[in-house]
């Protein structure tokens, strides 16, 4: 049962028939004080959906100390919003007490019953009578052995699981069915885009299209052309129509890569779409629906963003109904052997001629236990990228061996790096080392030193400017 709580009575009955029409029951409330008591003794209500104003304040008060004693009795309950767009800090501040989600009116119906049901699918509480559905349930619904591509970046439809991200392939299960946005964050190699792809590989929308967006190299000045399309001649370079990336994911999903570098007159624009799902393309006043599921990542801290004003509140939760954080490989050594002989297995180093007998490609080699240890007290500050380039690039190097040591993977007479709070300095002085041994190693050669420590040529830049290099 879905309860309405508004003190507009129109509105309470066009809610009421839209959610009917779809086979919900229905109760209703024009009042906080009607809301808490059927909360109270209707155990039947699985959502609530609320205004923020009951008087002709315009405060809100009245909406958020609903929410908080509907938080109380029912903490289990999700609660999405409704507030007009010029009162949207009210909703920023609802989600901040506990809401599940917010609307603007006037609302799309599709749109309210999209969040609608992704609220019901997340929630734990009951379905028509029966057990709650919990994230192991949800998980058995899909299997990762069939449908998750490669967290490691192997290809081919390979793919290993690794224990350290038991929950989140869970959450992957999970949340995939839904249309929720996902905000994904980690440090850069640590396979965020693929764990977007993981989702839509998993989605009801697999079968469209998955369209990738680094904000990041987008200028301010270019971005509603390059988000929503622009026409003929709507400025003076648009020689031609160009189709927007939110058109080109129509029916899909859309990965805002590095959304932490979106400037903020660009974060206003990305909001409005997000919120409405509509927008319009440069020289057409026509407004075009944006069917697509959004998928965010960055290796920023958004909550930090979000305190120092560069990053805006209400887009930071609208982004984030669903955090995903990978954490650094360092962090993690036990899965350092898996991936290892996970490249192993997918070098084409060792596959030889892809027409040839399997008998055909030469043997691998073992990975001695001194070479895990050393592997495993690396910073790599590339996470699983860099320690993928290492192990193809030691294969290389060392074609033939039936044995790859320590030495094997550190050629070089510098000593071995070691962890952070152990003899031999802090991992920022680790990472420094590395950095400025590389550079050495390649004669200032930025692309080589970039593609040997598994990390864009932009973030090399960043760590030499921070180390002062």
């Amino acid at each position: 049962m879905i309860l309405i709580v508004d003190d507009d009575k129109t509105i309470r009955l066009s809610l009421k028939l839209i959610l009917e029409r779809n086979d919900y029951q229905v109760a209703l409330a024009e009042a906080p004080k009607a809301a808490i008591d059927i909360i109270r003794n209707t155990p039947a209500v699985e959502l609530v959906l609320m205004d923020m104003n009951y008087t002709l304040s315009t405060s809100g008060e009245e909406g958020l100390t609903l929410l908080k004693q509907i938080k109380v009795f029912r903490p289990d309950v999700p609660c999405i919003l409704m507030t007009a767009w010029g009162t949207i800090d009210l909703a920023v501040q609802g989600m901040r007490a506990g809401a599940f989600d917010f609307i603007t009116k006037p609302w799309d119906n599709g749109v309210l019953l999209d969040r609608i049901e992704t609220a019901r699918t997340l929630s734990p509480l009951p379905r028509e009578g029966g057990e709650p559905r919990s994230a192991r349930d949800l998980s058995n619904e899909s299997t990762f052995a069939g449908g998750l591509p490669s967290l490691t970046g192997g290809g081919g439809g390979e793919s290993v699981l690794l224990p350290s991200l038991a929950a989140i392939y869970t959450t992957i299960s999970r949340v995939a069915p839904t249309n929720a946005p996902v905000l994904i964050t980690g440090e850069s190699g640590t396979g965020k885009e693929l764990i977007a792809e993981a989702i839509h590989h998993q989605s009801l929308r697999a079968g469209k299209p998955f369209v990738k967006v680094n904000l990041g190299g987008i200028s301010s000045s270019l971005f509603e052309s390059e988000m929503f399309g622009h026409k003929k001649g709507s400025f003076t370079d648009a020689k031609a129509d160009r189709v927007g990336r939110f058109e080109l994911a129509d029916g899909g999903t859309i990965f805002l890569d590095e959304i932490g570098e979106l400037d903020l007159s660009c974060q206003v624009k990305l909001l409005r779409v997000l919120q409405d799902q509509t927008y319009e393309v440069l020289g057409d006043s026509h407004t075009r629906r944006a069917n697509v599921r959004v998928i965010c990542a960055t290796n920023a801290d958004l909550s930090q963003m979000v305190e120092e004003r560069t990053f805006r509140e209400d887009l930071f939760f609208r982004i984030n109904l669903i955090h995903l954080h990978l954490p650094p490989l360092r962090e993690r050594p036990d899965d350092i052997p898996l991936l290892v002989n996970h490249f192993l297995s997918l070098s084409r180093s060792f596959r030889g001629d892809a027409t040839a007998p399997v008998a055909a490609a030469p043997a691998l080699p073992a990975i001695t236990p001194e070479a895990i240890c050393y592997l495993q007290s690396l910073p790599l500050p590339g996470n699983i990228r860099e320690l993928k380039n290492l192990v193809e690039r030691t294969l290389l190097m060392n074609a033939g061996k039936a044995e790859l040591t320590a030495a094997d993977f550190n050629p070089t007479p510098l000593p071995l790096p070691v962890r952070e709070g152990t003899v031999g300095g802090s991992l920022l002085d680790i990472e420094r080392a590395a950095i400025a041994a590389s550079i050495q190693r390649h004669a200032g050669n930025l692309s080589l030193v970039a593609k040997e420590l598994g990390i864009s040529r932009g973030a090399l830049y960043r760590k030499i400017e921070k180390h002062g290099l």
